[in-house]
């Protein structure tokens, strides 16, 4: 046959195959085409998105997992770029056809026919088609049947949606590389760049990885090559590689608030305003990490700062960590429950001089004491092991002494104390006050940083509680009276009261500012948690430094640990305006105390009305209480086989009146009880123990001999 009639037959042939697809697809039933303005409503994001109290994104975080994909993006806020090289490499009739390109079907068809590697020949449109229905879309493994179905459901898309919708659906629908679906993803994905930013030639890059995801980067930028000017060739595979370099959504996270991210964004495509201040917060987790690369991860390796605005209870910061060397960086240290340690007792003082049980010029016996409790003697000890003697409230919450601690508790009564921190908004004080004891006073309960920040706050703003904010959007809850606010002013003037407490941390710890801020430490048992919580009249700010995991810290002291990082943040605070004073409330009455007891001399106090007391004396000895003086309880003797052993005693001494009672050491009796006694020092662990005539026990210490 002539080779005319070779080409007449074959495109004869063409034409009716053309006509029988034509004819067969019509046939098939369309899909049902959803309106475009609610396919564009209905777009979830896999991501949600926090914002500070301005509208910063503070932070981004992945909720659905199935697929990775961002906002819709409208035509309009693509860069041209884009869509110009999509139409080039994949439909250049888009603007002319019907949703099947006849002509690029007829192409393919001959290449089939003719033995050649046949081009493609679906449309934007049918692609489409497989993005809206992947049933009838699989790559790969399309029969002829499902490419019939793929141009009905074309037809039907343009006979429901414009050009622009199209165009603009399959940019947003489009898969990119790997999980990664639609314009806005992909971009961050590949260039960390907005739809908006891309060029000529990343676009040429991303239009290539749609026919080719899996491709290598060598592959991808000589297809690339094809869609722009050969100047722009050179620097294709530099960008092929940074695309397909695994990193995930990048530049579009600022990850300042990663926690708080957690635990407010739930669904995908939440946008969620918050109280936080993206200044605030960033110069509060700046604070923490520079005090966390000082200390070194072999001496503390997590921590976390709350910043509150004491007038609105509105959280201006929340950093829950900040990675560095934590071995736990995804728990959040705000929330996580720790052990208080000392930071409960401005609450116990508080609530006892609202009573008018104490004052702040009370005296308190700041020396060996040991509890009965139903598992055993309970032997409270001062941080530093050592003993004050006699001291006033002030100075014993100054110096954050545990002893005098654990006499108020016996005032207050733990049950009550319990009740006091509940109604401050500890809300994991969910046992009665007999499963915590006398240790509460010493904070042994478990509390967050958030509450402990609310429940200074309160002292802040004179015992007045509310619920903090997190949320922009959310109502100010009710507040209400919690402490006296005359209680409450003199527990900050204490806190506030360098001088006071200078006998624990000096004259000038991290805890002194230039300005009035009232601040309290603690730190728990084994030295697992540090704390540090303190207020000026305008903000709260509290900080925990330990190790998230439970281990101990490494030499890390009250005023070492969390302090230099409060400090740091109330300076950056208080730039504008120096922290003041809150007024002081009706009913406080300021007098001189002569302290004739202890080593306080004379000074000025505050006292709740109806509660001065000028001149502070030390019980006569009648009026003392019954008690083993020395040796204390937990102390260790050595022995020293040097010295013979007649030479070797231990002076006992026994406060209030002795009359009738007796000493005994362990089993063996040692007689009457005078005032001043000596006792032979014999190795072992010893148990003293004062009793009356008829056998009952006064008091007991035990102690060592080595």
């Amino acid at each position: 046959m002539a080779p005319d009639a070779r080409r007449i037959a074959l495109w004869g042939l063409l034409a009716v195959a053309l006509a029988m697809a034509g004819w067969a697809a019509w046939r098939t039933t369309p899909p049902a085409v959803p309106d475009f303005v609610l396919q564009r409503a209905q777009w979830a994001p896999s991501e949600a998105w926090l914002y500070d109290r301005n509208g910063r994104l503070l932070d981004e975080t992945r909720v659905d997992y199935t697929v990775r994909r961002l906002g819709w993006e409208r035509l309009g806020d693509i860069g041209p770029a884009l869509p110009h090289a999509l139409i080039a490499a994949e439909d250049r009739r888009f603007a002319y056809h019907g949703g099947v390109d006849w002509v690029a079907l007829a192409a393919a068809l001959r290449d089939r026919i003719t033995g050649h590697h046949p081009r493609g020949a679906s449309t934007l449109t049918m692609q489409l088609a497989g993005f809206l229905w992947p049933e009838i879309g699989r790559p790969g493994r399309r029969s002829a049947w499902d490419k019939l179905r793929q141009m009905r459901a074309a037809w039907a898309i343009e006979s429901r949606w414009t050009k622009p919708q199209i165009l603009e659906a399959y940019l947003n629908l489009a898969p990119f590389r790997g999980e990664t679906q639609g314009v806005a993803a992909g971009a961050a994905a590949l260039f960390a760049k907005t739809p908006a930013a891309i060029d000529r030639r990343e676009a040429a890059i991303m239009v290539t990885l749609l026919r080719n995801p899996a491709g290598s980067s060598g592959d991808l930028a000589h297809r690339a090559c094809r869609l722009v000017a050969a100047a722009d060739c050179p620097v294709l595979l530099p960008l092929a590689q940074a695309a397909t370099a695994d990193s995930g959504l990048r530049g579009m996270d600022p990850g300042l608030a990663p926690h708080l991210a957690v635990h407010l964004l739930t669904r995908p495509g939440m946008r969620v305003t918050t109280t936080i201040d993206a200044a605030v917060q960033d110069m509060a987790a700046t604070a923490l990490r520079h005090q966390l690369q000082g200390l070194g991860p072999r001496r503390a390796r997590d921590g976390a700062v709350v910043v509150i605005d004491n007038a609105d209870g509105r959280v201006l910061a929340y950093v829950g960590g900040v990675g560095l060397g934590s071995t736990a960086a995804a728990v959040d240290g705000a929330s996580a429950p720790r052990q208080a340690g000392s930071t409960l007792k401005p609450h116990l003082y508080a609530q006892l001089i609202e009573r008018k049980w104490l004052t702040a010029a009370s005296i308190l016996d700041d020396s060996p004491v040991q509890l009965d409790t139903a598992s055993g003697l309970y032997v409270p000890q001062n941080y530093d092991k050592a003993f004050m003697g006699p001291v006033s409230v002030r100075r014993a919450l100054a110096n954050s002494l545990n002893v005098p601690a654990v006499r108020a508790l016996l005032l207050d009564g733990v049950q009550d104390f319990r009740d006091r921190l509940a109604d401050l908004g500890y809300a994991g004080l969910d046992s009665d006050g007999s499963f915590y004891g006398y240790s509460l006073a010493l904070g042994s309960a478990e509390v967050t940083l958030l509450d402990q920040a609310n429940a200074y706050r309160t002292l802040a703003n004179l015992g007045r509680w509310s619920a903090l904010r997190l949320r922009r959007d959310a109502p100010a809850g009710d507040s209400r009276q919690v402490i006296d606010p005359r209680a409450a002013w003199i527990v900050g003037d204490i806190l506030s009261d360098a001088g006071a407490r200078a006998g624990t941390f000096g004259v000038d710890s991290a805890l002194r500012l230039p300005f009035w801020a009232a601040a309290k430490t603690g730190t728990s048992k084994a030295m697992r948690d540090n704390w540090c919580i303190g207020f000026s009249d305008r903000f709260t700010v509290a900080v925990w430094v330990g190790n998230l995991e439970g281990d101990p810290m490494r030499a890390v002291s009250g005023t070492s640990g969390a302090a230099p990082v409060w400090r740091d943040v109330m300076l950056a605070l208080h730039q504008d305006r120096p922290g003041r004073q809150p007024p002081r409330p009706a009913g406080i009455s300021p007098l001189t105390v002569h302290f004739q007891t202890g080593s306080e001399g004379t000074r000025p106090e505050w006292f709740l009305a109806g509660t001065t007391q000028g001149v502070i004396r030390a019980e006569p000895e009648f009026a003392q209480r019954q008690h083993i003086a020395n040796p204390v309880s937990g102390a260790v003797y050595a022995w020293d086989p040097d010295i013979p052993g007649g030479h070797q005693a231990i002076g006992v001494v026994v406060r209030g009146d002795v009359a009738g009672l007796r000493l005994r050491l362990d089993d063996h009796d040692l007689g009457p009880a005078a005032a001043a006694m000596q006792m032979p020092l014999v190795p072992g662990v010893h148990v003293l123990t004062l009793i009356e005539a008829g056998g009952r026990v006064i008091d007991r210490v035990r102690f060592t001999v080595r």
